[in-house]
């Protein structure tokens, strides 16, 4: 019986180009899996994109309970293109018997990097210095000295895979770390030389916070009025995560009154940002991509298709997050007679 893999159509353009670039769908071809562009483009995979397909490999859409409404024979596996994984249902999709994965090694070097990035943009006050040289204010550039790295404590809100990374990518800048992760092994900790400790201390000390944690209810806003209170007006706060993991008012409030010197967000609370941190100059802002380069489509995508290739041929993915469906007799019968 052929396995079926359906690819979400927002990696397409409006005439059906690929803009993502190579993004690895030649290992489906080599493990002889039939694949196509689905047609519907939607906020939201669709009940009928769940009935056709035995897996789906998407990015932008949500999986909610209503993908499912009706479903008789969902997909045994959902591949979502990147690390974020707040837009997905993990309740009913192992209620259906899916199994829902990421992409953390694909995304880790690329979004690691693309944070030191931000991080030296916000500290050198490129996009300032940007903005002086198109208007011919050179008689300005005294006003926006910048700050060195080398030295500097680096304040981590997540020591996860990324947050390793990007550790890797500091070393030769000689910087300090703390950080703040319940879910951090101490000896992992160790290993990486990152000082574990309530957020709140980690804020006092630091002179850049970098958010790397994911978003959930107990991360929501977790950067809040109480935190930024605590910074030193030189520090800055960068986020390469999810918006709403800071309470954007609070750090409006913070960046306007000068109680921290300056921001870098690739994320926001609501997408397209159109509040006031547009028009802040001590804020360098990027609309959700920074990290979206050749390296992080083909390692994404490869490692969604490695995902799928291994159910296809009756193994356990490396990277499941809803793992308690991989024990359920409604993925494991369902996996059996697909696989004949």
């Amino acid at each position: 019986m052929t396995f079926t893999v359906g690819i979400s159509p927002d990696f397409l353009d409006p005439d059906g180009n690929n803009v993502w670039g190579d993004i690895g769908l030649s290992g489906l071809d080599e493990a002889g899996l039939a694949w196509e562009y689905m047609h519907d483009r939607s906020a939201a995979l669709t009940p009928a994109q769940m009935e056709q397909y035995d897996a789906i490999l998407y990015a932008a859409p949500a999986v909610t309970e209503a993908s499912f409404a009706g479903v008789t024979n969902p997909p045994l596996i959902l591949a979502r293109f990147g690390v974020g994984f707040d837009t997905v249902d993990l309740h009913a999709c192992t209620s259906a018997g899916t199994v829902a994965t990421i992409t953390p090694d694909g995304a880790r070097g690329p979004v690691a990097t693309a944070t030191l990035t931000m991080l030296l943009s916000v500290l050198h006050n490129t996009v300032v210095k940007d903005r002086l040289v198109r208007e011919q204010r050179w008689d300005l550039r005294e006003g926006y000295m910048g700050t060195g790295l080398t030295g500097k404590t680096i304040g981590l809100l997540g020591v996860g895979n990324t947050g390793g990374e990007l550790v890797r990518l500091l070393k030769p800048f000689g910087v300090r770390y703390v950080g703040h992760d319940p879910f951090c092994p101490p000896e992992r900790a160790r290993e990486l030389g990152v000082e574990l400790m309530e957020l709140d201390e980690v804020a006092a000390r630091c002179d850049a916070l970098i958010v790397m944690a994911v978003l959930t209810e107990q991360t929501h806003h977790i950067v809040n009025a109480a935190i930024l209170d605590r910074m030193k007006p030189t520090a800055v706060v960068i986020n390469m995560a999810r918006g709403p993991i800071i309470n954007e008012q609070d750090l409006i409030t913070a960046l306007k009154s000068g109680s921290i010197a300056g921001a870098g967000l690739d994320v926001f609370e609501k997408e397209p940002v159109t509040n006031e941190l547009i028009g802040l100059d001590n804020v360098t802002l990027s609309p959700h991509c920074l990290s979206w380069t050749d390296e992080m489509s083909l390692g994404n995508g490869s490692s969604c298709v490695r995902a799928i290739v291994d159910v296809a041929s009756g193994r356990a993915p490396k990277f499941v997050i809803n793992r308690e469906v991989l024990d359920t007799a409604a993925f494991k019968d369902r996996l059996s007679l697909r696989l004949g």
